[in-house]
């Protein structure tokens, strides 16, 4: 009897990673999580038959089991698949996997040999490229890069964008990186980002401005909702520490 159950367990668990690596490749998480967490084996079984039995959708799950189980065989996939046809394309994916393993010098090498030519450009190339330059602390090339795009509209609501804007702070282009931070700067949202620019005052010893950065973000925190507040935790927490160690009364998250 405890085998069966236990087996049961296991197939449940197995059903909701599935869906769930699923609903986020394809942006449905805020549609479809609840349902696959609350109702285990039903909310799954309804996710599959109504979002994954198609030829796409089997594909998609594979690849992302894979990927979380194997990333080393996803990577020696994408090798090969480079070997085969040196697309940009092909390229950029296998640097995409190295980056998400942490092999962000081999991403790096990737990105750079791919932009040139017609690709210089490519919005998404570099975006990427700025975030592998970021993990390394290269800050004068992540600088140079984000100047290739700066002008895009999407690069303003990026995480490149940010990733500049702190950038600009490590290299004392201060008055820069504060203007960058102004155009990220927004109640109820950006925690991130407002969290970044308290500690880029709290570096250039602007401690009080710093602070009430940090109590704005708390003080806002209280009405967000569970899910808001949930994707944002990790900054409000940092938010929390950094006034505690301030010296600044604490608030609750």
């Amino acid at each position: 009897m405890f085998s069966l159950y236990a087996n049961y367990y296991y197939v449940v668990i197995g059903l909701q990673a599935i869906c769930a690596i699923h609903c986020i490749r394809k942006g449905n998480q805020n549609r479809w999580i609840w349902l696959i967490i609350f109702l285990p084996l039903l909310g799954s079984l309804i996710y599959i038959f109504t979002e994954i039995f198609t030829r796409r959708g089997i594909e998609q799950v594979q690849s992302g089991v894979g990927a979380v189980f194997n990333p080393s065989g996803k990577i020696k996939t994408l090798q090969e698949n480079l070997r085969f046809a040196d697309t940009f394309n092909n390229r950029m994916a296998l640097a995409d996997a190295y980056l998400d393993a942490g092999q962000v010098d081999k991403a790096i090498e990737l990105y750079e040999k791919s932009l040139t030519g017609t690709f210089i450009g490519n919005e998404q190339a570099n975006m990427q490229l700025i975030i592998a330059y970021f993990e390394k602390r290269r800050f004068e090339d992540l600088i140079t890069t984000a100047k290739k795009i700066y002008h895009l509209p999407q690069f303003v609501r990026s995480r490149a964008h940010m990733l500049y804007a702190i950038s600009l702070g490590y290299t004392n282009n201060n008055e820069a990186a504060e203007k960058e931070f102004a155009f990220m700067k927004g109640r109820f949202s950006n925690y991130e980002s407002r969290y970044h620019f308290g500690m880029f005052l709290k570096r250039s010893m602007r401690v009080e401005e710093a602070k009430k950065v940090f109590m704005e973000m708390l003080d806002e925190s209280s009405h967000l909702s569970p899910n808001e507040k949930r994707n944002n935790r990790t900054w409000l927490n940092h938010a929390k520490e950094e006034l505690k160690s301030s010296g600044s009364e604490k608030l609750k998250v």
